[in-house]
């Protein structure tokens, strides 16, 4: 599927159906795919797009111990350092109360999806994406997080996300922010008293949690094409940046 004008994608490698799950959104923030897919057919979507800017919910580097090495220059003991293996951006994030997953030092050490975004950067970056922001580049791909991502933008941590309430208040957050999705308000609507005592509730109208998590990452990688005064990135060079939809990010979640 080609779009003549850009599209901002989201690409989830935690998908359990598939490999991945993706969302794109064209300039005025219509949803224009959403779907599960294969690396081989990720790829050739993105590939084939005129213009495309990709949000990705999974490192792009290993770490490379500057957490540890910063820790460590503040003299504190083996036994408070021992178990910090982590990324610069992911050690902000926690220190916010934003709980996210630690990056290894070694790639094959990582878990299977994280090893998929690893291959997924590698390939992305051999079609001529090159990192966001990058003067001129019609293609551009950038790592976000997309629990920290509905943290920002809630201004607080969401509702667990396996759970429906916290499902729907995902969807009503981006719904919110003028992403073109169903309005999650519907769901509620359609709940009869009779539809309750049989168990029978419209989950048509509730997306999965890795569309939404896709759904996130694409309007991250769009705030930072139309409105890049409203991101934050964290992290550092050297072990890559998580870029959030907020312009900043608060002492703690």
């Amino acid at each position: 599927m080609l779009f003549m004008d850009s599209i901002y994608v989201g690409v989830d490698p935690t998908s359990g159906h598939k490999s991945f799950t993706y969302a794109a959104l064209d300039r005025d923030l219509n949803l224009v795919a959403l779907a599960d897919a294969e690396m081989e057919d990720v790829i050739a979507f993105l590939g084939g797009q005129e213009s495309a800017t990709v949000a990705i919910n999974a490192p792009s580097r290993v770490n490379v111990g500057l957490v540890k090495k910063n820790l460590e220059k503040q003299s504190l003991t083996p036994h408070q350092i021992r178990g910090v293996d982590m990324r610069v951006a992911e050690y902000e994030l926690r220190e916010r109360g934003i709980a996210v997953s630690g990056t290894g030092a070694r790639e094959a050490l990582c878990p299977a999806w994280v090893q998929m975004g690893f291959e997924l950067y590698r390939k992305l970056s051999r079609l001529g994406f090159k990192p966001h922001p990058t003067d001129g580049a019609s293609h551009q791909w950038m790592e976000t997080h997309p629990h920290a991502g509905f943290s920002v933008l809630l201004g607080q941590l969401p509702l667990p996300k396996p759970t429906l309430e916290g499902r729907l208040q995902r969807e009503l957050i981006l719904y919110e922010h003028g992403v073109g999705i169903k309005d999650p308000m519907i769901f509620f609507e359609e709940i009869t008293r009779h539809k309750l005592m049989l168990g029978v509730l419209p989950m048509d109208l509730v997306y999965l949690p890795e569309q939404l998590d896709a759904l996130a990452a694409a309007y991250t990688a769009w705030l930072a094409s139309h409105k890049p005064a409203e991101i934050t990135r964290v992290g550092h060079k050297q072990e890559g940046f998580i870029t959030l939809p907020v312009a900043a990010l608060k002492e703690k979640y």
